[in-house]
């Protein structure tokens, strides 16, 4: 089931605040050759060549759908390919800002991922990253304990998605570990005011949900989906609703 930038903008203003208080992390500096894995639509590349006006940047996404809207807003300081963030590791090139805004969340294995990251930055390279903190957002919770449930365990034949996304205090040490510094971390909460339980069930079906019901045949599907809005509605039971959701964002200089 590919991604759908529509559904997925929907929320743009709620999704757009946390990547602006990530990029006022950033120091602006000359000629930075800089790369954003999970750029998306890359509307928020086009952003950061806007407000780091020597930079150069390399937006990469493993989704064909979100990078088609991208093409019209290439120039000769921002670059899009298709790519996942596993094979820009695996290129020989080196950055002096890695950015990533809400894509990491979707890798595994943090605790290595982060230290090859690091790796490819230059001697003061800058490197910024927010994520949704999924092991404490209500929805995320629902998702994966749903999933957990029959039918739809043996339907999706034991599947599920726990997330790879750690602590903050994990992320702390891994990034002093890994060399950086001048760090910055912190986990803040962006409240999202719902009206409806609809609301609150758009706002995950356009990313978190995507790979559960690939999974599913048609059927399968509806029913999936019909039971998860029933536990939302469950979970929110006073409207209009405010749902806590928490990201993690994080930065750091390289020695």
């Amino acid at each position: 089931m590919p991604w759908n930038p529509d559904v997925y903008n929907q929320f743009k203003n709620i999704r757009f605040k946390p990547f602006y208080d990530l990029a006022e992390l950033i120091t602006d500096e000359k000629a930075m050759k800089a790369v954003d894995l999970g750029c998306g639509t890359g509307e928020q590349t086009a952003i950061l060549t806007k407000k780091f006006q020597d930079a150069v940047f390399t937006g990469i996404d493993s989704s064909p759908e979100m990078l088609e809207k991208s093409r019209a807003l290439e120039n000769e300081r921002l670059h899009f390919k298709i790519a996942t963030t596993e094979a820009m590791l695996d290129a020989d090139e080196k950055w002096d800002l890695i950015f990533s805004n809400a894509a990491l969340q979707w890798s595994d294995d943090h605790q290595n991922l982060f230290p090859k990251l690091i790796a490819k930055l230059n001697t003061n390279g800058q490197f910024a990253v927010q994520m949704p903190y999924q092991p404490g957002n209500t929805l995320n919770k629902i998702l994966f304990e749903l999933a957990d449930k029959e039918p739809f365990r043996t339907q999706l034949n034991g599947w599920n998605r726990p997330s790879a996304v750690l602590t903050i205090d994990e992320y702390a040490q891994i990034l002093f570990d890994s060399g950086l510094e001048d760090l910055n971390l912190s986990q803040k909460v962006y409240p999202i005011i719902a009206e409806d339980h609809e609301t609150l069930f758009n706002f995950i079906s356009g990313s978190a949900l995507i790979p559960y019901l690939e999974k599913l045949n048609e059927e399968q599907q509806k029913v999936f989906t019909a039971e998860f809005k029933l536990r939302i509605a469950e979970d929110f039971s006073k409207l209009p609703a405010i749902y806590a959701f928490k990201r993690i964002l994080l930065y750091g200089r390289k020695k």
